[in-house]
């Protein structure tokens, strides 16, 4: 549910984001000001979020609280943010602009966006030094040869104690942001199936119909499998430990990556913020790369 930016008469001047990585790129680019409301997960530029109103989480928005900050635009974003908050918030007659970057060129888009609604000079001068940036990355990465690599996002365990992981494939900003950093992702081409006992072998799938499929269910052995050379463990959304590191080492001893001692735990806001955030990812991540 992709909606383009609204029809604005002058620059935004009361902003409600309900995406963390979008209100850090608010402040980043010089339009913090003009925030008025924040989700319970937007913490970040931390000093300068920690006083706004919170509009409750991410997928349970609290309608009623948006509408008394009388806001002049809403960012959303389609995976983030429910559908059905979005379609209420439309119905109020609220100025929404929903997000859904795909790949950090779309995303890089969506800034190009703010930046043309604030009028601002000073921020496409960020901006242009962000693509050169990324530019300069690309292009010193272009020598090193390209790496196999596995980043799960979630875990978890059936009474039965078969063990799981959730991934993505190519069709996210993770997946594009770790291919430009010379990263091949293993499970670039596997979809997530429906219902999960279908992803573990215990039951037929099902028709996806318009479920996400993005993000699918791997095993132990789809992980031996695909022996990749490099295992990122993120801290978000799901925050891997050391013992899950460990558990990692157990379970694959003849993994590449185990063996090379490639597995490393990460700060995962680095693979799945969107954003101006890329300026951070991009003089971090090419070291588990290269």
């Amino acid at each position: 549910m992709i909606l383009d930016f609204p029809d604005l008469a002058q620059s935004p001047r009361r902003v409600v984001s309900l995406v963390p990585s979008m209100t850090e790129s608010l402040f980043e680019l010089g339009f913090g000001s003009s925030v008025i409301g924040v989700t319970d997960y937007c913490n970040s530029p931390a000093e300068k979020t920690s006083g706004l109103p919170r509009v409750g989480g991410p997928k349970n928005v609290d309608l009623g609280c948006v509408l008394s900050l009388s806001p002049d635009l809403i960012i959303a974003n389609q995976e983030e943010n429910s559908r059905a908050i979005v379609e209420s918030m439309i119905a109020s007659g609220l100025p929404v602009w929903v997000t859904f970057p795909k790949t950090v060129r779309e995303s890089l888009d969506d800034l190009w966006t703010l930046a043309r609604a604030f009028r601002s000079k000073s921020a496409a001068l960020q901006l242009r030094l962000l693509e050169d940036s990324l530019k300069l990355t690309e292009l010193g990465m272009a020598e090193t040869p390209t790496k196999r690599y596995f980043c799960p996002i979630w875990q978890d365990i059936e009474p039965d104690g078969t063990m799981w992981w959730m991934t993505f494939n190519r069709e996210t900003y993770s997946n594009d942001l770790l291919r430009i950093l010379g990263g091949e992702n293993v499970f670039s081409d596997r979809t997530r199936r429906y219902p999960l006992a279908a992803n573990l072998g215990f039951a037929a799938a099902e028709e996806t119909g318009e479920r996400d499929v993005r993000y699918p269910i791997v095993t132990a052995a789809d992980i031996q499998a695909a022996g990749p050379e490099i295992i990122l463990l993120p801290s978000e959304p799901y925050d891997f430990q050391p013992a899950d590191l460990q558990r990692m080492m157990a379970l694959f001893p003849d993994a590449p990556a185990v063996k090379d001692r490639h597995i490393h735990r990460l700060d995962g806001s680095l693979v799945t913020w969107h954003g101006t955030h890329l300026g951070q990812s991009l003089s971090t991540l090419p070291q588990f790369f290269s």
